[in-house]
C-alpha cells in the first residue's frame, strides 16, 4: 500500500467501526476512574491513622491492580487492532481479556528488552571511546532499535508470539522489507495529524473547557486507533 492509502484507510477506520472507538472510549473512562479512585485512596491513607489507614491503602492497592488490569487489557486491544490492520480487515476486534492482557504483558518485555540492549552497548563503548563518538553510535543504535522495536511490536501482533517478537535480527530485517523511508513518511505524517488535533483542542479550550475536555478524551482514542490500524497497514507490506 501507498503511503496515503494507510493514512486515508487509517483516518477512516474508527468511523467505520464506531463500535471499537466506543468500546476503547469506555475502557479509557473506566481506567481514569479507577486511577482516580486509587490516588484518592492513597492520599486518605497517608493521611490517617489506624484502621481508616488500612482501609484506604486496601483501596488503594486493589484500585492500582485493576487499573493496570485495564490498562493492558487497552494495550492488548491496540495489538488486535494492529492485528487486524495487518491482515487488512475491514472490521474491528472484540474483547478476549486473558490473551490481551497477556499480550500486553510480552510487549512491556519487548520494550524493555529492545531498548535495555542500546543502553548496555551505549555504556560499555563509553569507557573506551571518545565521548562524541558514543553520541553518534548511540543515536544511531537508538533508531534502529526503536524501529525494530516497532516491527516487534507487528511480530507480536500477527503471532501473539514473544519469541518472534524478540527475534531481533528478523525484526530489523523487517525494516528494511517494509521500507526506511515509507516508515518515516508515515511516521512524519501520524505525528502532523496528532499536532493538527492538538491545536484544535487547545483552541476550543479557550471557547469552552467542558468541550474540549470530551472532545479530548474522544480524539485520544480516535487518535490510538488510527494510530495502531496505520501500524499494521504499513507492516501488512
Amino acid at each position: 500500500m501507498s503511503i496515503g492509502s494507510i493514512i486515508s484507510d487509517a483516518l477512516a477506520y474508527p468511523f467505520q467501526n464506531v463500535k471499537a472507538l466506543v468500546l476503547y472510549l469506555i475502557l479509557a473512562l473506566i481506567a481514569a476512574l479507577i486511577g482516580g479512585s486509587a490516588l484518592i485512596g492513597f492520599i486518605g491513607a497517608y493521611h490517617s491513622t489506624g484502621f481508616s489507614s488500612v482501609a484506604f491503602a486496601g483501596m488503594s492497592l486493589i484500585g492500582i491492580i485493576i487499573f493496570v488490569l485495564v490498562y493492558f487489557l487497552i494495550e492488548g486491544y491496540g495489538l488486535d487492532v494492529v492485528k487486524y490492520g495487518i491482515e487488512r480487515r475491514s472490521d474491528s476486534p472484540g474483547i478476549d481479556m486473558g490473551r490481551q492482557i497477556s499480550n500486553a504483558i510480552k510487549l512491556v518485555v519487548v520494550t524493555i528488552v529492545y531498548f535495555i540492549i542500546p543502553v548496555i552497548i551505549t555504556f560499555v563503548l563509553g569507557l573506551f571511546l571518545r565521548n562524541w563518538l558514543v553520541s553518534i553510535i548511540a543515536l544511531i543504535l537508538f533508531i534502529v532499535f526503536a524501529l525494530a522495536n516497532f516491527m516487534a511490536k507487528c511480530r507480536l501482533a500477527k503471532t501473539d508470539d514473544l519469541g518472534a517478537a524478540l527475534a531481533i535480527g528478523e525484526a530489523i530485517g523487517d525494516i528494511s522489507r517494509v521500507g526506511f523511508v515509507k516508515i518515516l513518511g508515515v511516521a512524519a505524517i501520524v505525528v502532523i495529524i496528532l499536532l493538527i488535533i492538538s491545536i484544535i483542542i487547545v483552541l476550543l479550550n479557550k471557547l469552552n473547557t467542558t468541550l474540549a475536555s470530551i472532545i479530548l478524551a474522544i480524539a485520544s482514542v480516535y487518535f490510538v486507533l488510527f494510530y495502531n490500524r496505520a501500524v499494521g497497514l504499513l507492516y501488512s507490506d
